[in-house]
Parts: C-alpha cells; structure tokens; sequence
C-alpha cells in the first residue's frame, strides 16, 4: 500500500528528517507483508520463529518479529519491552517502529502511543494509518478526552490510494453521520479487504466515543471477515484486531 511503503524496519536512519534522507535506505515494508514468516496467533507458540534467524548470542537484541510474535499472542507487555529494547540499542529505529505504537496503545499507554506515531509520521508523511492511531491515542489521554477534541492535535499526511482508508480518514477528523454511514457501506458490501478495514476502524472509531457496544459489535465483525479468516490472515493488522478482542474480553473467534 502507498500509505505503508515508507516503513523501513532493517535500516537505522537518524530521526532527524535531514539526516534519515541521506541515508540509502533498504526495500521497504508494510504492514501486510511484515508477518509473512510469522504464524497466526493460534499457532505462535509453536511456529511463530521458524523464519526468523537464531541470533547468536543469547544477549543480543531481540528482532522486530519478535515483538510482532509477542503481540501476536496477546503478549502486549512484552512486546513492549522488545521494541523498547531496540530503541535502547539505537534509537534511531524509534521512527519506524509503528508496532510498538499499537502495542502502546492497547496497554493503555495512550501518551507514549501518540509520541510514537507522531515520531513515525515525522519520517513517513503519507501514512493514513498512522494519524488515524495517533487520533485514537489522543482521544484516550485524560487532558484530551474525545475524538472532537484530538482533531486539533491531527498531524498531516497525504492521500491514500484505499477507499476505504479515505472513508476511514473521512470519519475520524470530520465525524458526521454521512460519514458514518458510508464506513458502514463499505463493511457490509465493499471488497473483501474493505469489509474488514472498515469493521477494523469502525470499532475503533466507536471506542474513542465510549461506544463499548458498537466497539465490540464491529471488531467481532472485523475477525469473522473472509479477510480475517483468509485470505488476510497474516495482516498485521489481522492480528491486531484479534488482540484486541482477547484484550477487551469480547466473546468471539480470537
């Protein structure tokens, strides 16, 4: 996806924008790709390291694949303290490290989530995804509170190329039952991917307004998607939204 080809997780680019473009950087990687040598949650205790290269001292900084495995399986904490163990080795990689934003994000760390989205978009302007976490984070935080008053805080990206990444975008920094409604569309009649980016976003949309029950009702909709259940089935963001029914005690296909 255009919004997700900035992601660059192997370099360590500086933080500054100057310096991280004069620095060649490697193939980059998406959101969709990253978990391509990891197993599903259910199977990450078992298989979740078999494309992932023994380090060979003990000591050594744990990967990236590491703190997704983590994630994957509910492991949140933990996670946590493997991205943060990466930044502490070179703390150049903080801007690329959108997984510990999610990870934040669901161990209720909402100022730490913003900071680090916000540092990510600083790197990766183009990235829907991105201002639509730090959003989420900042309508969590106690001297924020609400989606309408987060909006003032949004950070500057550029069109993504998805539909239904504009429709999420549409919602999240206008509100507006049109805008609800034609979120809604897409998780009932668009592709197969749309269907479960707009449950995905949905819920999340609705938890930012209090909303527990249409949250719930929309992430349990999002895991029994086709693209959950298939074809989608190594999205990170697949993953996430299993979490997150584990995490918030919903009943469902997790």
């Amino acid at each position: 996806d255009d919004a997700n080809t900035c992601k660059i997780v192997n370099n360590l680019p500086s933080v500054a924008i100057t310096a991280a473009l004069s620095i060649s950087p490697s193939p980059p990687s998406t959101r969709r790709s990253f978990l391509k040598p990891i197993a599903t949650a259910a199977n990450v205790g078992a298989i979740s390291m078999i494309n992932i290269p023994q380090r060979a001292n003990a000591a050594a900084t744990p990967s990236v694949f590491e703190g997704m495995s983590a994630f994957a399986a509910g492991n949140v904490e933990k996670s946590i303290e493997i991205y943060d163990s990466i930044i502490a080795e070179n703390p150049k990689r903080k801007p690329y490290l959108w997984q510990r934003g999610l990870s934040l994000y669901y161990a209720d760390r909402f100022e730490d989530g913003a900071d680090q989205f916000a540092t990510d978009v600083a790197v990766n302007p183009n990235d829907t995804e991105e201002q639509i976490w730090h959003l989420l984070c900042l309508a969590q935080m106690k001297d924020i509170g609400s989606l309408d008053a987060a909006r003032e805080f949004k950070l500057t990206v550029g069109r993504d190329r998805r539909p239904v990444m504009r429709a999420v975008q549409s919602l999240y920094l206008a509100g507006g039952a049109e805008n609800e409604r034609d979120l809604i569309d897409l998780a009932k009649k668009g592709d197969v991917g749309s269907r479960f980016y707009a449950a995905l976003y949905l819920s999340l949309y609705y938890e930012s307004m209090k909303d527990a029950k249409q949250a719930e009702k929309w992430m349990l909709q999002a895991v029994g998607t086709d693209y959950a259940q298939v074809s989608g089935v190594r999205d990170p963001m697949v993953e996430l939204a299993k979490v997150a029914v584990r995490r918030r005690g919903w009943p469902g296909r997790a």
